[in-house]
């Protein structure tokens, strides 16, 4: 029996001996852990079997058409990018609390970007100050995602002004529920709140909720962030925009030849980035590279562009959208998110800024992946404390 039929056997088992139907959502959720079949090339007792990266893809289709839950669609941030960070710099203590507070459908989301520091993540000015116990936190964080639907935060503060800015930073993994936190939710383009201002108002965060060692912060924030690169990639491979394009242009294109072309070149792009999302699929196990930029790149354009093409194909149709009621506080991209093409083309604005600029992006594939040179960081070693900051 290859690999790929022993995780479809112990998939159709889980299904069997735990029907989605009649069991409780934490519990099948727990039973998917224990069994192995969360995160497949997770070792053992860590949700996974230590097996290949791409035998999970089969795990999640025979999951959806019995109807169970999904967290790769459900709770994205933390399946696709907490976890791995924790998998990769969490104590044997932590990987076994997170990992399995992920697994039974505990959502989390990032805290990066902050007012003063977006593209240049570096620049972050939220202080983490060590005392009896733990880590005293101020600051603010804005932009983050799901932050109203979450329980932990990914959280990334500076730990040691003292050392140039992309040092002297620490990672934690913040209980939102903790005295001190504000979120404040954000209407969007769209009318909903996917996104969320973050105040920490001296935040007390026990040293037990640290992520790697201190001030080595931005390794670990750099396998989350490489992470998220390559769950664009995933998405990417859903292709959703090509499919919304190609069902409106049989209904409507009526033989423009103009359409006919970008509906062509549309699903040649889908396609080459399905399979680019295979081949890095293959990978066993590990951070991904910088070579995930591509997909975080393609899935930008190709969302911007294929809901564009929607909106033309919609004609006089794509100006009446007028919704602008935050009905809920979830990520758009989430099950049960409005399907809507206008809705998706407005949303899409987002995605060449979320997760990383277009611009950043294609500065990591320049210096790191074909070896240009790099741009001048005057700043590079300096105390981040020395730095004129507006």
């Amino acid at each position: 029996m290859s690999a790929a039929d022993q995780v479809e056997r112990l998939t159709r088992r889980l299904l069997e001996r735990y029907p989605p139907q009649t069991t409780g959502r934490t519990a099948f959720l727990a039973a998917q852990y224990d069994a192995g079949l969360t995160w497949v090339h997770h070792p053992a007792g860590r949700g996974g079997l230590g097996g290949e990266r791409d035998a999970q893809r089969r795990v999640f289709e025979l999951l959806t058409a019995a109807g169970a839950p999904n967290l790769q669609v459900e709770s994205r941030l933390a399946y696709s990018m907490g976890a791995p960070s924790v998998l990769e710099w969490g104590s044997g203590e932590q990987q076994e609390r997170y990992l399995r507070a992920i697994a039974t459908g505990e959502r989390w989301c990032q805290l990066f970007s902050e007012p003063g520091a977006g593209s240049d993540l570096a620049a972050i000015d939220t202080r983490a100050v060590r005392e009896q116990g733990g880590w005293r936190v101020t600051g603010q964080k804005v932009w983050t995602s799901m932050a109203a639907s979450s329980q932990r935060g990914m959280l990334l503060a500076r730990t040691d002004p003292a050392q140039p800015k992309h040092r002297g930073l620490t990672y934690f993994v913040l209980d939102l529920a903790t005295p001190g936190v504000e979120i404040r939710p954000l209407r969007q383009i769209t009318g909903e709140a996917e996104f969320s201002e973050v105040y920490l108002t001296d935040v007390l965060i026990p040293d037990t909720d640290r992520l790697g060692p201190v001030n080595a912060g931005w390794k670990v924030a750099m396998s989350t962030l490489m992470n998220e690169r390559d769950m664009f990639g995933t998405k990417a491979a859903e292709s959703g925009p090509v499919e919304l394009a190609l069902a409106l242009y049989r209904e409507r294109a009526g033989g423009d030849p103009d359409l006919r072309t970008r509906m062509v070149r549309l699903w040649l792009r889908g396609h080459v980035l399905r399979l680019y999302a295979a081949r890095a699929a293959r990978r066993s196990t590990g951070t991904p590279g910088p070579q995930s930029s591509v997909s975080k790149v393609g899935f930008a354009e190709l969302n911007k562009d294929g809901y564009e093409l929607c909106l033309d194909l919609l004609g006089d149709e794509a100006l009446l959208y007028d919704t602008y009621e935050p009905d809920e506080l979830t990520a758009p991209s989430g099950a049960g998110a409005s399907q809507d093409p206008r809705r998706l083309f407005l949303r899409s604005r987002a995605n060449s800024i979320e997760g990383g600029t277009t611009e950043i992006m294609r500065n990591i594939l320049a210096e790191r992946v074909l070896g240009l040179p790099a741009e001048p960081r005057v700043d590079k070693d300096l105390p981040y404390s020395s730095l004129r900051r507006g």
